[in-house]
């Protein structure tokens, strides 16, 4: 589907056929003139587009809010008062600069350059399926290991972080869960259905919670990337297929797909970290970036409105404790450069080539405070050719894979991630969307040996458990003499691992 273009994308769909905003200093004030109603009524004709309109947190300003946003020709479609996030639709063209200016409005902006459509379908995806010939190779190599899932052979990424040790130490608590905020998940898949968790799901398309049974599922078999992700993290230690990182805890799923064009949108975000947090949830998974801008600038006030609203959602969520995990990107961009190039925003209508600073234009949820970021390494513990990096940004590095350069020797000779399908399947990806998982697991480790640990701690306790890395003396992996990236830091912290890459079994004694 449309969405695997990027980073749910954080999944290469590589040559197979297979980040309250008062933190981010840069709030406006609120303004104090009143919205003209007239406005609302000059451009009745135009598309339909959503938004976020974000207030202080008082219901005497909210409800006012709301008369504003009626006035402007504006309806709430959702309202997380706690967090004074509004989701609104409206067709007036000049909705966003009206709201800016009413009195406890700190920022409005459009969530996407595409109007609202109707649910459909989109273009298929791809995915490289474990052929019948590499499953029957990758069992009878299984059979010499006593106690492995029948696919662990070619699961060199548990190996690496000392996962398959750790699993016969602490496998992890059922007390423990890691939401997959994603493409769904297929629950009834045997690797997970033992450890879904039901009761913590849902699918918040559209920016409002729909618990019904079943909604939190991927809408076809293409939408793979959230089932793969899950089974990273927990697949059962069964018998059957594969193994999770933490075999032991519960997963569940929050559908953030946008069902029509298969993106992730503001105001889905926004409600997933708040259902994560309101239901008890204590990690989340973010192997995507919001749509439809790679990076959010702050100079733009439309960005600024989608960057403060998913900002509110996931800094709610660390303070009802719920620990943030996501993936640094799949570009091979450096996050602390003075400029980075970006020529795939907006992705939902036609992208516009523009220079940004990164300092300033934010990867979200990846670049929020607080929020876990991780990097991509191979079977060489070697920063991944795709993975995005940048010292300051990247906190942890984990197994991601890498087809192009480190291949490992196991049956399949396959550098990817083996995981979880839906329909009872597996697959090979790559991406930091798959070294984000790791880390989510290796967190629920930790989280289940330190019930008591609050996020800020438990990320502590992430980097301080991690192998430390130093930078590669060259990084030039294919040989041509230039540089591939350039790694900035020490042994202790640099830009390509963070404070290294995590270690399951660390983590558990």
């Amino acid at each position: 589907m449309s969405h695997l273009r990027s980073r749910r994308r954080l999944a290469l769909a590589v040559p197979v056929v297979l980040s309250l905003t008062a933190s981010l200093g840069f709030l406006p004030a609120a303004a104090s003139a009143a919205p003209q109603a007239e406005r609302a009524t000059r451009t009745a004709d135009a598309p339909t587009l959503a938004y976020v309109v974000n207030t202080t947190v008082d219901r005497h300003t909210i409800a006012s809010v709301k008369k504003a946003i009626g006035k402007a020709g504006g309806s709430v479609v959702a309202a997380y008062e706690r967090i004074g996030v509004l989701v609104v639709h409206s067709s007036n063209a000049e909705f966003a600069a009206t709201m800016r200016t009413v009195r406890g409005v700190q920022s409005a902006g459009a969530t996407r350059t595409a109007p609202l459509t109707p649910a459909g379908t989109t273009d298929e995806g791809a995915v490289e399926y474990l052929s019948a010939a590499q499953a029957e190779r990758t069992r009878a190599a299984s059979t010499e290991t006593p106690g492995s899932e029948p696919l662990e052979a070619d699961q060199w990424d548990l190996r690496a972080i000392g996962a398959d040790k750790a699993a016969k130490i602490n496998p992890g608590s059922r007390k423990v869960t890691v939401a997959v905020i994603d493409t769904g998940v297929d629950d009834t898949h045997p690797d997970i259905a033992p450890n879904f968790s039901p009761g913590q799901s849902a699918n918040c398309a559209g920016g409002k919670a729909d618990t019904t049974e079943g909604a939190w599922r991927p809408y076809t078999p293409e939408d793979y990337h959230g089932t793969h992700v899950a089974g990273e993290i927990a697949a059962a230690r069964n018998g059957v297929g594969v193994a999770g990182v933490a075999p032991g805890v519960k997963v569940s799923s929050i559908n953030v797909t946008d069902r029509a064009s298969g993106l992730f949108y503001p105001e889905n975000v926004v409600c997933a970290f708040v259902f994560a947090a309101d239901h008890g949830v204590e990690i989340t998974n973010n192997s995507y970036y919001v749509d439809p801008w790679l990076y959010n600038c702050e100079g733009d006030p439309d960005q600024r409105a989608i960057v403060d609203a998913v900002n509110r959602a996931q800094l709610y969520a660390q303070k009802k404790g719920t620990l943030n995990i996501a993936s640094a990107g799949n570009s091979n961009h450096d996050l602390d450069a003075d400029a980075i190039v970006d020529t795939t925003s907006p992705n939902d209508t036609t992208p516009v080539e523009r220079t940004i600073d990164p300092h300033e234009c934010f990867d979200i949820p990846t670049q929020l405070p607080g929020v876990v970021t991780v990097s991509a390494t191979g079977v060489d513990n070697l920063k991944s050719y795709y993975s995005t990096y940048g010292k300051g940004v990247v906190d942890v590095a984990a197994p991601g894979g890498d087809r192009r350069y480190q291949i490992p020797d196991t049956p399949s000779k396959d550098g990817r991630i083996l995981s979880t399908l839906p329909n009872g399947a597996y697959g090979f990806l790559q991406g930091t969307s798959m070294a984000s998982p790791h880390v989510a697991g290796v967190a629920a480790l930790l989280k289940s040996k330190h019930p008591w640990a609050p996020p800020a701690v438990l990320q502590a306790l992430l980097k301080a458990q991690a192998d430390r890395t130093a930078c590669p003396e060259s990084y030039d992996q294919d040989g041509n003499g230039t540089q591939d990236a350039v790694c900035k830091g020490g042994p202790a912290v640099n830009g390509f691992y963070g404070h290294g890459i995590v270690n399951a079994l660390r983590a558990v004694k």
